[in-house]
């Protein structure tokens, strides 16, 4: 089982950033966290690094349910979302699949929360 959907776009980094981050408003999603893992590696290890970035994207209503059904699921979210540019210059855009990712929760109430973001994250790849 894959733990993304992925999808190489058309856009620039910068566009891809911009509209990955309006289509996962579309979905009901908000960008709670951005890094930069091209300036972190450079400031902390002083090595040059492909464009990349990871924005932790939060669904408010379904991570409360989450929440509700796991005390500790706290330490999965937010869904994260990267952008990067890819070795032949591409732009590939990967988000993570809620369902693989919390899998090894057994939970089934948690399960059919992470299969709705599921269907929502998989929206916003496709459309891009």
């Amino acid at each position: 089982m894959s733990y993304t959907f992925s999808k190489t776009v058309a856009y620039n980094y910068e566009d891809a950033i911009a509209r990955v981050t309006d289509e996962l408003k579309k979905e009901g999603f908000g960008v709670l966290t951005e890094i930069d893992v091209k300036e972190t590696l450079k400031k902390k290890l002083d090595v040059d690094f492909r464009k990349y970035k990871i924005l932790g994207a939060c669904n408010p209503h379904f991570a409360y349910r989450a929440l509700q059904h796991e005390s500790e699921i706290g330490s999965m979210l937010p869904c994260n979302v990267v952008v990067q540019e890819t070795e032949d210059g591409k732009i590939k855009v990967s988000a993570i699949d809620p369902v693989a990712s919390m899998k090894a929760v057994e939970n089934d109430e948690l399960g059919a929360v992470a299969g709705e973001v599921r269907e929502k994250l998989k929206r916003v790849i496709e459309i891009l």
